[in-house]
């Protein structure tokens, strides 16, 4: 499933946190059930925030490096990160992954997957 989440602009980092809230709601999930997290940050206080708000066990996060570490391709970043999340789940053998990326004026998505 997906969902997107937003606020003002100038709040645009805290806006990962309502998109993944905005999806666990839809799915009736909670952090915990993501056995894998790809959380695109072009800032490293970006990923604290949003780790903090929605405890997520971080573990369980960029386990390849995050953006700072491989890159933040304007206009590919959601490709880079849900290709990294879907290898990442196959290397390691688990099921479910979620995603999460910024997008401009402050809106974010998030993307849950399930490997079959």
């Amino acid at each position: 499933g997906y969902a997107t989440g937003g606020g003002e602009p100038k709040d645009l980092f805290f806006a990962p946190i309502v998109a993944v809230q905005n999806l666990m709601k839809k799915n009736g999930a909670k952090i915990s059930d993501y056995d894998l997290i790809e959380a695109n940050e072009a800032f490293a206080v970006q990923a604290l925030a949003d780790g903090k708000a929605l405890g997520w066990d971080w573990s369980r996060v960029n386990v390849h490096g995050g953006a700072i570490a491989l890159g933040h391709p304007i206009g590919a970043s959601g490709a880079r990160v849900l290709t990294t999340l879907l290898y990442a789940l196959k290397q390691y053998g688990k099921r479910t992954g979620l995603a999460t990326l910024c997008l401009g004026g402050g809106n974010a998505v998030a993307l849950s997957v399930e490997m079959i």
